[in-house]
């Protein structure tokens, strides 16, 4: 297929840029501590050709997976960026994920090595234990045995439609599925935040928001190394922090989620709130009226509401920077996107009927490649040219696309998507558990908390603080059921299924 994108890959791209401004500042890094590090176009190339040699020489060939369990740190970038030059295949992991879902993740990747950091090293060992496939657990403090000074990686012969990376993303299924994403992906999604947000080479793009997710690594590192602007990446969000950080780094861009939102706003008043260089604030839905107007009144930058996920990678739609918004609208769809609402068996519905948003595309360029190792779900999910989201929304008569609930059965909890199969797998575990259900429900902060609704086995006993304390050791922490309804028993279908609509009713 030709298109704006070509046969290019992502270390095309940063040679591109490398080669046009090889000492502009292109990735700024602050520490939870508040140490800077800042790398020029020229110098982050060079560290990733280390990276890229290193990894090379430890085996990594065109195709391998190596999973990556690390904070917001350069080394991410580096790692991520070195192995899409040597046709290796990035793995981000969420590092909430304990033990065991680190273990899922490296085993149903097929990674061969595994990179982390001290402060994880112990998730990360227990999680490679036994794992014959995983042959190095690399540390972030130790370099020299991954990156090592004045590496000359190999250049094998990449197409844009080879894969550069997998993110496990929660679904309606009990474990997370794996999400193919390709070179054209990415550079796609680069293009598309630069003609959205109207960024320039003057664009200095922050975020706090993980790498391991598609939102900072599309709005804000793809999009900055597409401007040839700058990247600035925080270790961690600190809602007292976060704004003096804003201006500290001049940052013109940023992505903030609602629990982010909502806790800037808790924040005292001060009088240097309005003092900063922010042009916009890209924003994803899931806050109130009244929060988007205090927040614009008090901090004076506009919210661009808009959709995206990871299938996408990432935006689909966006409300006009310069147009009308139609708050609560998630906007038009970009320009390189179509956007239609299905009804029951995939019948196009017009305007102001709800149904499923479903976005076209090429899979393996402007639409993910496909689910790794599941190819029913891989035609489940795109059926002639057409992404089914499993979202549901509807379209006004203009094209704007309002945003209703998701389909699937996934809670939002503080950015982050999970599955309620997931968890209800872990609590039916629990010995003193016959059934349970799990559902989200409205939380002022993070948008849904998560709630079990739990049967207990006949004769057996326990608390809350009890099943909450076996979950703690099964699921990462934001996943855990933090509101608990004891039932005598759970409402059923007529087919037996539990009733989750009568459950949120």
């Amino acid at each position: 297929m030709s298109d704006r994108i070509g046969d290019r890959t992502l270390r095309d791209l940063l040679d591109e840029r490398a080669a046009r401004r090889p000492d502009h500042p292109f990735l700024v890094f602050e520490d939870a501590a508040g140490t800077v590090r800042e790398y020029g176009y020229a110098d982050f190339s060079a560290a990733v050709d280390a990276a890229a040699a290193g990894l090379s020489d430890l085996g990594v060939v065109p195709g391998s997976k190596v999973t990556l369990h690390l904070r917001n740190c350069p080394e991410f970038l580096f790692a991520w960026f070195g192995l899409a030059t040597i046709g290796g295949v990035a793995v981000p992991s969420n590092v909430a994920n304990t033990a065991d879902e680190l273990r899922y993740v490296l085993d149903y990747s097929d990674s061969e090595m595994l990179i982390t950091e001290p402060l994880l090293l112990e998730t990360a060992r227990a999680a490679a234990g036994g794992i014959a496939a995983v042959r190095h657990v690399l540390r972030t403090d130790e370099p020299e045995r991954w990156m090592p000074a004045g590496g000359e990686p190999p250049r094998p012969p990449l197409g844009s439609e080879d894969a550069v990376e997998i993110l496990f993303t929660s679904g309606t299924t009990s474990r997370p599925k794996g999400v193919v994403l390709t070179h054209a992906n990415c550079l796609w999604s680069g293009e598309r935040v630069v003609a959205a947000m109207t960024l320039g080479d003057d664009a200095r793009c922050l975020t706090s928001l993980p790498t391991f997710h598609v939102n900072a690594q599309s709005v804000t590192v793809l999009s900055a190394l597409t401007a040839a602007g700058t990247c600035i990446l925080l270790q961690e969000f600190s809602a007292s922090r976060f704004w003096g950080q804003m201006r500290a780094h001049r940052a013109t861009q940023t992505s903030l989620v609602a629990m982010q939102l909502r806790t800037l706003l808790a924040q005292p008043p001060a009088d240097t709130d309005a003092d900063h260089s922010l042009e916009r604030v890209f924003y994803a839905i899931n806050v109130t009226d009244d929060e988007k107007k205090r927040f614009e009144e008090r901090f004076a930058v506009e919210l661009i509401n808009g959709y995206g996920l990871s299938e996408a990678m990432t935006l689909v739609t966006m409300a006009p920077v310069f147009g009308d918004k139609r708050w609560p609208s998630i906007g038009l769809p970009l320009y390189d996107r179509e956007v239609r609402i299905l009804g029951d068996g995939g019948t196009v519905l017009p305007a102001g009927e709800i149904g499923e948003i479903a976005v076209s595309g090429v899979p393996g360029r402007t639409l993910f490649k496909e689910y790794y190792k599941d190819p029913d779900a891989t035609a489940a999910a795109l059926v002639d040219g057409w992404l089914h989201t499993g979202d549901n929304g509807w379209l006004d008569e203009d094209g704007y696309v309002f945003f209703l609930d998701r389909k699937k059965d996934v809670i939002k909890r503080a950015g982050e998507n999970i599955s309620a199969s997931e968890v209800e797998r872990v609590l039916v575990e629990h010995p003193a558990i016959e059934e349970v259900a799990v559902i989200g429900v409205p939380d002022p902060i993070r948008d849904e908390a998560v709630k079990a609704f739990v049967v207990l086995a006949e004769g057996e006993n326990t608390t809350a603080e009890d099943i909450a304390a076996f979950c703690t050791t099964r699921l990462a922490g934001f996943k855990v059921p933090t509101v608990y309804e004891f039932r005598e028993s759970l409402p059923k279908t007529s087919v037996g299924k539990i009733e989750k609509k009568a459950l949120r009713q």
